[in-house]
């Protein structure tokens, strides 16, 4: 019976935080560890945290710590854990209470990445859509990449992963510090380098949309930091994957995969902020990322190549 820790970075989550720690607590798979981290919250987060301490001292590990944002706090959270796998929880979310009990049986191979599924729930947690994806039994990280990378829409977020511990560690993975959409930036290298990697047909993760939720809470500022970062991710990714014994088509999926997402956010802006970040496209000749293997990307990329923000203009 493999050990998991479940990892709570917790920051300004009061009103959800509750739901999440007890669909941890009242798993039916018992052999299980929960990390808490308080990220410097300053709502009432701490003192809920500290009532669950009183009751299940045997099941969380509680550690609080200055504002350094989600990354430190995953990072410094998966230094406190002692399972065998490791799982996030964002704490304004929640999970099925069989969650583990599912994954368990395909630990037993010593699985790298076992990823899972995610339902939509409104604030009264009703179902709202189930997010489907591929379903494959164990392959490489570099077949599953090559799987996932053009069919799931949720292949970067760690909260549908069990991945396990020892793979973090022999391969020093850290979310990076202080750059916003770091899931971006590491999940997929991720992937790409394990030896093993299912993709099972369980729904276990409940994402509950309100408008708190990181993904819903997009303002100007941080909309424009995060494509700031998801081109220094793309810049770090080309450094990182040339040291991996990866195949031509993994390698140009990789940058397949990152191009059109940093497209789908460029798409977002208008007017000087477009331009701005249409230019750094250009700069990095990202258009020759996307290789001529049918005639919808022979299309695609003639028009990226002559005019980037009518390409934008066309996508629904």
């Amino acid at each position: 019976m493999p050990k998991f820790s479940i990892l709570i970075p917790v920051y300004n989550t009061e009103k959800q935080l509750k739901i999440c720690l007890d669909s941890v607590l009242g798993q039916t798979y018992k052999n299980f560890e929960i990390i808490v981290v308080n990220d410097g919250s300053t709502d009432n987060s701490n003192k809920i945290i500290e009532e669950y301490l009183n009751t299940y001292k045997d099941k969380i590990k509680y550690y609080y710590k200055n504002n350094t944002g989600i990354a430190d706090t995953r990072n410094y959270a998966i230094n406190k854990a002692k399972g065998e796998y490791i799982i996030f929880i964002d704490s304004d979310d929640y999970i099925d209470k069989n969650l583990l009990e599912k994954l368990s049986v395909y630990t037993k191979d010593d699985i790298d990445m076992i990823k899972f599924k995610l339902t939509k729930v409104n604030k009264n947690l009703e179902n709202l859509e189930k997010v489907d994806g591929p379903i494959f039994n164990k392959k490489t990280g570099e077949e599953a990449f090559n799987i996932l990378f053009s069919t799931d829409v949720l292949m970067d977020s760690p909260c549908l992963y069990a991945v396990r511990k020892k793979y973090i560690e022999e391969n020093n993975f850290k979310f990076t510090y202080g750059m916003e959409h770091e899931d971006f930036g590491l999940i997929p290298i991720m992937i790409v380098k394990a030896k093993t990697f299912i993709s099972t047909d369980i729904y276990g993760y409940f994402y509950i949309q309100s408008d708190n939720s990181i993904m819903r809470n997009e303002n100007h500022d941080k909309l424009l930091k995060k494509i700031d970062d998801s081109f220094k991710h793309y810049d770090n990714m080309l450094q990182k994957i040339k040291t991996y014994p990866i195949k031509k088509k993994t390698y140009e999926n990789i940058r397949i995969f990152y191009t059109n997402s940093i497209l789908m956010k460029i798409k977002q802006l208008n007017g000087d902020d477009r331009k701005k970040y249409i230019k750094e496209f250009k700069i990095r000749n990202m258009n020759r990322n996307i290789k001529i293997r049918n005639i919808k990307q022979f299309i695609k990329r003639i028009i990226l190549t002559i005019n980037v923000d009518l390409y934008l203009n066309m996508q629904k």
